[in-house]
């Protein structure tokens, strides 16, 4: 019964070679066709009987089936023209006893347009993939902006996301200070997903949005019957709900100084205590602080607690406002209308120049937070694929910066050129002069430096 199974072996392998969609064919060592599918033979429209035995260089174009023998090494995915049609192959040497005793080879996508039609199906499901991981590490934690949504190439927004790389790995508290509409919060999200929490709850609270009488319930929590109208069972409070993750206090110069006692107090302990309870919490949560008060004068009237101040200004970030660093306006508007045509599902539109200009030239008073929304609405006003002028609010032609020079008065040569000699200058500054170690600094050699130096004939002592 076996021997006969086995006898039946090589026509049922046959059979199924014949059956495969894919094009199949086995040579020898001498690189000889010693088998040739179906289809293959079909698409070739030659007769298997007639091929067998011969060298395949002479029935198949552009193979490759006789180097792989020769080299005894595969080759995978290869590009293969046939009969005026691009398509992919691959080739796997066969040994016996460790020698190369012949080959395989297949044609897997007949047409070149099966593969990208593949590839781009490919593509498609790890960006979906990606995308949902992403609404689940934001839904898990909280935190929805990262390093990647901090948009600009200006020195100081490259300066300060270059601090935010290197303290967000401890657990120091950090003080994120800037005019409103700087962007403090999303900067925090962008520190907590970079630190060794980020899998952990990020929990946010204005300051200055609740009532004083309720900051205390909603930042230490509180007990069934605490206060009229709370609720049975009682409530965590964000310090309890970001256990483990990161606190996020916005607007923390508006916080009432009897609250500012009891925050110190959390801080130094580690310990929270519920509104109408005795019992003492156990906490591990690293704290950011976020603030648009210029803090330091706060101190000096008695509004702000120095002791407090010291404990929440472990690290500052200093955030500039978007009239310090006009050359981020660009990418800052690429950014938010393909932001809005992906929500929407429109193809992104393009400022016209003198929308650019316009916008180059705007105050901001609002900052990056202003510039969002002016987009948001010109985006939804204009028709086809430029936002113009016109389609701009009218509040951007009200207040200008007629004192500023445009930012982009000369050609892109030279704006990177100058952008190039002020971080050289700036470098060598911060390193007293000494050029080695500048150039370390900058992770170019010391050649380059002297090149770049002589180039832009910056006048530094030796």
């Amino acid at each position: 019964m076996t021997n006969t199974k086995n006898q039946q072996a090589p026509q049922l392998i046959t059979e199924a070679m014949d059956a495969l969609d894919e094009w199949m064919v086995i040579v020898d060592a001498e690189a000889r066709i010693v088998f040739l599918n179906r289809p293959y033979a079909q698409f070739l429209g030659v007769k298997r009987e007639e091929v067998y035995g011969r060298p395949i260089v002479d029935v198949i174009e552009n193979t490759q089936m006789h180097r792989v023998v020769e080299s005894g090494q595969p080759e995978l995915s290869r590009l293969q023209e046939l009969q005026g049609r691009h398509m992919i192959a691959n080739r796997y040497p066969i040994r016996q006893q460790g020698k190369v005793i012949g080959a395989v080879g297949s044609v897997l996508f007949h047409d070149t347009h099966e593969w990208r039609q593949m590839n781009a199906q490919i593509k498609s499901l790890v960006s979906e993939l990606d995308f949902y991981r992403q609404v689940l590490d934001k839904e898990q934690t909280g935190a929805r902006f990262s390093l990647g949504d901090l948009i600009g190439r200006s020195p100081q927004i490259r300066r300060v996301n270059e601090k935010i790389k290197k303290v967000a790995a401890g657990d120091a508290s950090v003080l994120i200070r800037g005019e409103s509409g700087t962007g403090k919060e999303l900067y925090a999200h962008a520190l907590h997903r970079l630190s060794e929490r980020s899998r952990s709850p990020f929990v946010k609270i204005n300051c200055a949005a609740i009532p004083e009488n309720l900051l205390e319930a909603e930042l230490f929590g509180y007990e069934e019957g605490a206060f009229t109208g709370a609720r049975k069972g009682g409530k965590q409070g964000k310090f309890q709900l970001a256990d483990g993750g990161t606190l996020f206090l916005d607007e923390i110069g508006d916080m009432p100084l009897s609250m500012q006692v009891k925050l110190l107090r959390v801080l130094q302990d580690r310990e929270v205590e519920a509104v109408g309870s005795n019992r003492l919490i156990k906490v591990d949560v690293r704290l950011i602080a976020a603030t648009h008060q210029p803090l330091e004068k706060l101190v000096e009237q008695g509004e702000f607690r120095e002791d407090l101040y010291y404990r929440i200004n472990v690290v500052s970030l200093e955030l500039p406002p978007l009239r310090e660093r006009r050359e981020d306006i660009p990418a800052l508007a690429e950014h938010f209308l393909q932001r809005l045509a992906n929500r929407t599902g429109r193809r992104a539109p393009k400022l016209t120049a003198q929308a650019l200009t316009r916008m180059l030239e705007y105050a901001w008073p609002g900052n990056v937070r202003e510039m969002e929304n002016a987009l948001e609405s010109a985006f939804y006003l204009s028709q086809g694929h430029k936002i113009s002028l016109n389609a701009l609010p009218e509040t951007l032609s009200l207040r200008t910066n007629a004192t500023s020079v445009p930012v982009f008065s000369g050609t892109l040569k030279e704006k990177l050129a100058q952008a190039e000699k002020e971080i050289l200058e700036e470098a060598l500054a911060a390193c007293d002069g000494n050029r080695l170690l500048a150039a370390k600094v900058l992770g170019i050699g010391k050649t380059t430096l002297y090149d770049k130096l002589s180039r832009y004939k910056a006048a530094v002592d030796e």
